[in-house]
């Protein structure tokens, strides 16, 4: 597959006449996107769907990547798939339809209570070590608004079982601390003291969520099992570890919470960025309206 980049590289320098810094970016938002192929077990480009390039966007948006970055990415793999599919190297372009990515296009949908409670009992009958330490995935994720770089990133120190809460450590390095519930504090301790032993190869590693050899698990795995959980559970929804980010928020501020307090617990430097991930009906707003408002 490297070789097709390298190929449209010297086609984009020679033919196309583009400037040394458009070939960097070319080169390594298409290496990047390669490296994401690979770990999902892609080899070959025809085998690459529209829904690969849009999770690919999603975990590179988890990496703090702008929207402008984004933008870029999409930019970049829609040339690429058109020299591809001029070349004969696919039988069809998939990004042909695929317009440039802003925010609320990419941020996938949320789910409601009813999908959030399907999702979380995927792996309820599940007697495995891997299938536990997933569902004590699924919950945190969902109980703390967490991106999937931060659970990935996530170390045993991090966790405050006293207080039930987590140190967490996001974007631009900063550090916040968010509270979880009983039940993902339960699923949690459980885990850490009978499951995480048996995954660990060697002591030391200060992780908490580690794979089948011992390592830590990597973003796209993450994104892997959150995909698979909402397979199982019937969501026909297109899900990212972020959509359990996203409907974190929805659920708080239907249920009453402070958009602040929302802002705090997500680690938005900026209101209007909470408000991106908030999705309130409107008969909700109505009913707060109705019951709040001095003159009703």
């Amino acid at each position: 597959m490297i070789s097709y980049i390298d190929q449209f590289l010297t086609f984009a320098s020679v033919e196309k006449g583009l400037a040394k810094n458009s070939l960097e970016s070319y080169g390594t938002d298409l290496r990047q996107f390669l490296r994401f192929l690979r770990g999902v077990d892609i080899r070959e480009w025809s085998s690459v769907t529209r829904e690969d390039i849009l999770n690919f966007l999603e975990i590179s948006y988890e990496k703090e990547s702008a929207t402008a970055t984004i933008a870029r990415k999409l930019v970049t793999i829609k040339v690429f798939f058109r020299f591809l599919f001029q070349e004969n190297i696919i039988k069809t372009n998939v990004t042909e339809v695929m317009d440039s990515p802003k925010l609320w296009k990419i941020l996938p949908d949320f789910l409601n209570e009813l999908e959030i409670n399907s999702l979380l009992k995927v792996y309820d009958d599940g007697n495995t070590n891997l299938d536990f330490r997933n569902k004590t995935i699924l919950e945190l994720i969902y109980a703390c608004g967490l991106r999937v770089s931060e659970l990935s990133n996530l170390r045993l120190d991090d966790i405050k079982f006293d207080l039930n809460v987590l140190r967490v450590t996001g974007k631009g390095n900063k550090t916040r601390i968010v509270p979880f519930g009983k039940p993902a504090g339960k699923f949690l301790i459980k885990y850490i003291e009978k499951v995480r032993p048996f995954l660990e190869r060697e002591v030391g590693v200060p992780n908490v969520f580690l794979s089948n050899n011992g390592r830590p698990l990597t973003r796209a795995r993450i994104w892997g099992i959150v995909k698979d959980a909402s397979i199982k559970a019937g969501i026909r929804k297109n899900i990212f570890p972020h959509t359990l980010r996203h409907s974190f928020a929805s659920h708080l501020l239907a249920n009453g919470a402070d958009l602040r307090v929302i802002q705090e617990m997500l680690g938005h430097a900026d209101i209007s960025t909470t408000q991106i991930y908030t999705h309130v009906d409107r008969s909700h707003l109505s009913q707060i309206h109705n019951k709040f408002h001095p003159r009703n």
